[in-house]
């Protein structure tokens, strides 16, 4: 029986398998690299042991240090969490070897599962509807061109040892395709060490339904119904749902009992999520199999009631799977949010950084995050900062209480995609169920970012600092400070916002509440409902939130941190002149590719340099026809945001 599980990972998914094992009464140990040693996960641990530096390559993905550490520790189990070495069958037979538990299905059944192209081959097989495609992963180039004029355009080049959406690229025509395989190739090459491709058909409106399935050593399997994830951005789910919405009862059926199909045919063990591609038409197609538990478990878990990291341990102690099919419940609908640190407005760019504030929703929501106020978010990992997930008795009532949750999350000191998720959430496409993984290309105005009028915000600011100075129970406008003639009351303070410095005013008179804002009045209307702030300013109206700072306050607007200063100097700091030169790095990372040589000449378009962080490729393109003088970094080489990356001389016009 399992006594003590190391988790050989980090963050989030490292505290959430934490939980389970205290729960249960099992002992256990964290791992953490140099980057990671304050975060929760290592002190909530019973015991922790440095990896290595914080290039996972030395420390999260060092099979000997982590045997070394459940070695030392008399940890007699291994629980991977996903990513890292969840499913590296080496690393499973290492585990075996050293005479450790591991928590997770066999190595056999990760490497088939692992190679995209024998999946393939035995699902079709067994009975499991598989895409039109070309899975030879020996096949070189001229043999995958060859092949795409068979399989027919669009498709998708998919890595053999791919997933997560890495290594893969979507070729509308025989013209691009050698640069998108290339790009896939050196994807994959960098992501999982294996640059094989195989090619698929590409539906071009499909939904991405996948089921949660678990199977014990006993030969039973079931299913815990599907998860909806098709919501999308570069092939990585942001908002995952279950049930799927709009499955008949016989989809639903069928679609878990491809799932059970799949699993049993492969003699897997433990927790596994078999993906399809939903059809318009109802028809649905294997697309592979995560022989590992999955970042959306959670919808999951508030939908059937079940602890999956619970139902994994079982498994991996040899027992028997603790309910049949017609035992486990359906009760109602879940909805979940990947936060990560990036940037929508910057087509989504990482964004590495310390939370100087991390207020998590306390209702409405389970809150699954490896990171606290104070704790710095790495570039040399995954960007996801938490999982906002929400339950309700059907769908329409899951996607109210997330919202809320969202509006009450409160991030600054990095850049988010909260606004952006509460865009989504809200909008008429997604609340109808509309679901596409093409959903963000085919209504591109989920991507704008919309900017509160600066009156709003001014007076958001206003009313907080007021609140805050008077206290945060107290009427804002009975507490009014300064009597002025005719019974007019009035607080005035000078706020920054951005370039521009103003005179505020809130004020109070017989004929009302007015906002003065440099001398121009507007009517001025306030409410608190729900911890949220509501006010409306010449018929224009802002929910709102807001936390103090050291030098005034933090509006967050559709979690959307807006910082205004209170009696700030007048001078401001000059702009850097390069803020418009297209080869400043826009996120710190490391150079991968470089396009081109120095002195070489360049046309508009044309790439020039690659970034990858977080996982994440960013390539920069000539702005126009001109030189690349100079390349100040390699490849390899390490860079921070707002470095220049490529000295450049436009042709002259």
């Amino acid at each position: 029986m399992i006594r003590k599980v190391l988790i050989a990972n980090r963050g989030e998914i490292a505290r959430r398998v934490l939980r389970t094992c205290r729960e249960q009464g099992l002992a256990t140990v964290a791992v953490y690299s140099d980057g990671d040693e304050q975060l929760p996960h290592v002190r909530e641990a019973d015991e922790a042991v440095r990896l290595g530096p914080a290039r996972a390559a030395e420390s999260y993905l060092d099979t000997d240090r982590i045997l070394a550490a459940a070695r030392d520790t008399g940890a007699d189990a291994i629980h991977p969490g996903y990513g890292f070495l969840s499913e590296n069958a080496d690393f499973v037979e290492a585990c075996q070897q050293a005479g450790l538990i591991f928590v997770g299905p066999p190595a056999r059944a990760i490497r088939l599962m692992g190679d995209k192209a024998e999946a393939r081959r035995r699902m079709a097989d067994s009975g499991v509807p598989v895409l039109p495609g070309m899975d030879q992963p020996q096949a070189d180039d001229a043999s995958l061109r060859d092949a795409a004029g068979e399989v027919g355009y669009p498709l998708l080049i998919k890595a053999v040892a791919g997933g997560g959406g890495k290594g893969m690229r979507i070729v509308h025509d025989a013209e691009s395709f050698d640069t998108e395989l290339a790009a896939a190739r050196r994807e994959a090459r960098g992501a999982f060490g294996d640059e094989r491709m195989l090619l698929e058909r590409y539906l071009p409106s499909a939904r991405h339904v996948e089921v949660q399935v678990f199977m014990d050593r006993q030969g039973q399997a079931v299913h815990l119904y599907e998860r909806d994830c098709s919501v999308q951005r570069r092939h990585q789910k942001i908002i995952e749902e279950a049930p799927a919405p709009g499955l008949s009862h016989e989809q639903r059926e069928a679609m878990g009992a491809a799932a059970v199909r799949a699993a049993e045919a492969i003699g897997y063990e433990g927790a596994g999520t078999v993906e399809f591609l939903l059809a318009p038409d109802g028809e649905f197609f294997f697309m592979e199999m995560n022989t590992r538990l999955q970042v959306e478990h959670p919808v999951t878990e508030l939908i059937t009631g079940q602890d999956l990291v619970a139902w994994q341990l079982r498994v991996a102690d040899g027992l028997a799977l603790p309910l049949d099919q017609g035992e486990i419940p359906l009760e109602g609908a879940a909805m979940e949010v990947r936060v990560y640190a990036e940037d929508p407005a910057r087509g989504f760019l990482p964004s590495a950084g310390t939370l100087t504030r991390a207020d998590w929703p306390r209702a409405h929501a389970r809150v699954d995050t490896g990171f606290e106020q104070g704790d710095t978010v790495s570039d040399h990992y995954d960007p996801m900062v938490a999982k906002i997930i929400a339950h309700g008795g059907d769908r329409a009532g899951a996607r109210r209480q997330l919202g809320r949750a969202l509006r009450q999350t409160r991030l600054t000191g990095i850049r988010h995609n909260l606004d952006f998720l509460l865009r989504v959430l809200e909008s008429e496409p997604f609340a109808a169920a509309q679901l596409d993984t093409r959903l963000l290309e085919l209504h591109g105005e989920l991507l704008d970012v919309p900017e509160p009028e600066p009156k709003l915000l001014l007076a958001a600011a206003a009313l907080s600092e007021q609140r805050r100075r008077q206290g945060p129970e107290t009427d804002p406008w009975s507490s009014l400070t300064g009597w002025r003639p005719l019974g007019e009351r009035r607080f005035t303070l000078r706020l920054a916002l951005e370039d521009d410095t103003h005179l505020v005013s809130l004020v109070t008179r017989n004929d009302g509440h007015w906002l003065d804002i440099d001398g121009e009045a507007h009517a001025f209307g306030h409410r608190t409902t729900e911890g949220l702030d509501r006010i409306e300013v010449a018929d224009q109206r802002l929910v709102f939130t807001s936390a103090p700072t050291s030098t005034g306050t933090v509006i967050f607007v559709d979690a959307r941190p807006w910082a205004v200063a209170v009696d700030p100097p007048l001078e401001q700091l000059e702009s850097d002149d390069r803020g418009d030169t297209p080869f400043v790095a826009p996120m710190s990372g490391t150079v991968v590719s470089c396009h081109v040589d120095a002195g070489e000449t360049v046309d508009t378009g044309q790439a020039v340099i690659t970034l990858e962080a977080m996982k994440m490729e960013n390539t920069l393109h000539a702005p126009g026809p001109g030189t690349v003088t100079a390349l100040p970094f390699g490849e390899g080489d390490s860079v921070r945001e707002g470095d220049l990356l490529v000295e450049f001389e436009a042709e002259a016009q």
